[in-house]
């Protein structure tokens, strides 16, 4: 399925660049977007000055982890979704990242229509 994002802006927070790179090429077919923060205060600050879509969230990262940084941005943006993306991959880790405002979870290594289908549930077309 062909999705046209070419509105939508999409922040993949993510520590590891060739996470980071392989995120972009799945997105790219979809004209999004796309801001690499690369730790969770950054993340925030991201959210803080630009109008972001959907945030898909490392759990790893440095000075704030993924969980933190989505506790953080839900108390100002209640309704953007965040789609925790991490190699920690046991149940209790889904729902940590629930618990934290996480609005979806998908585990490394990640599969790109998976990650698609993901998004498109939460992306709202302009």
């Amino acid at each position: 399925m062909i999705r046209n994002w070419e509105d939508i802006i999409v922040v993949i927070a993510e520590d590891e660049q060739i996470n980071f790179l392989f995120l972009k090429a799945v997105l790219k077919p979809t004209k999004a977007k796309i801001i690499w923060t690369k730790t969770g205060r950054e993340t925030i600050d991201v959210c803080n000055s630009e109008k972001v879509d959907i945030i898909l969230m490392d759990i790893k990262m440095p000075d704030l982890n993924g969980l933190e940084a989505t506790s953080e941005i839900k108390k100002t943006f209640p309704n953007l979704p965040i789609i925790a993306q991490t190699a920690y991959a046991m149940e209790e880790d889904e729902e940590a990242s629930i618990e934290a405002g996480c609005n979806d979870y998908i585990s490394k290594p990640i599969r790109p229509e998976r990650l698609l289908t993901i998004m498109s549930k939460y992306i709202k077309i302009k």
